[in-house]
């Protein structure tokens, strides 16, 4: 246990990575790449790359298109890990639903592929309230690889949508850009309209519950009235089309 923390701090230190972010969980040999962002161990655990999502592939799905890119974004994670043994670490929540791990990776050499795959424009960052460790240092790398136009950003399947664009998008994971133009307290619940019309504009909800982290992180909802910011999250149609915000990592502000 002592060496797996030893070994931990290294690896965090030779990264920039803040080695109080992350636990410690152990070394896997990986066999088998699933997609872009799961992979399996030899002892059988599937693992799914925490803070990021790639393109997808159907994996079985009915109905499901392949998503550009999924292929290579494959590949590209197949090179950074397949047949080496990773150590493991964690932010947060350690199981998802399907009791894969939500783990940080890191080869022996010390490259944390979480930091590779979005540095080459092979994935986007995909936090949760309950996983946000390290978020800042992947925007920033998804901001150097975004503005570069590498991999996925070169695509349109994947660029920053306009509030216009908003609605035809809705059930998908998206990224949105717009100036705030009001912000409304109902109940607890603050909403951030980008519109004249509350019920057809876009719209960022954030529950009464999470507006002290939004807070604390210097994100107070009623601040951000006439502010340009980019949300990222799933869109959902609600008077509108409507992104949940649970934390303030979901939230850059452009100005």
């Amino acid at each position: 246990m002592r060496r797996s923390i030893f070994l931990l701090f290294v690896l965090l230190s030779a990264t920039g990575l803040r080695a109080e972010a992350l636990a410690p969980g152990g070394v896997g040999l990986a066999i088998e790449i699933v997609d872009g962002d799961t992979l399996v161990l030899k002892d059988g655990r599937s693992v799914r790359l925490v803070g990021l999502q790639a393109p997808k592939l159907p994996l079985g799905r009915k109905g499901f298109k392949t998503w550009p890119l999924a292929e290579a974004a494959k590949r590209y994670l197949a090179g950074l890990a397949l047949g080496k043994r990773l150590t493991l670490s964690y932010g947060g929540r350690r199981t998802d639903r399907y009791d894969r791990l939500l783990a940080h990776l890191h080869d022996p050499g010390g490259l944390w592929i979480q930091g590779a795959m979005l540095e080459a424009g092979m994935a986007r960052v995909y936090t949760f309230p309950d996983n946000r460790a390290l978020a800042p240092r992947m925007l920033a790398l998804e901001r150097t690889a975004r503005t570069a136009r590498r991999g996925i950003w070169a695509d349109r399947f994947y660029r920053v949508r306009g509030l216009g664009e908003a609605m035809r998008d809705v059930g998908s994971f998206q990224l949105i850009e717009g100036r705030v133009r009001k912000v409304a307290v109902v109940r607890g619940r603050s909403y951030l309209n980008f519109g004249a019309d509350w019920r057809r504009d876009f719209t960022i909800s954030i529950d009464r519950r999470h507006g002290r982290a939004f807070a604390s992180a210097g994100l107070d909802p009623r601040r951000l009235e006439g502010r340009l910011v980019r949300v990222r999250g799933w869109l959902e149609s609600r008077n509108g089309p409507m992104i949940q915000a649970t934390h303030p990592e979901q939230i850059e502000v452009l100005e």
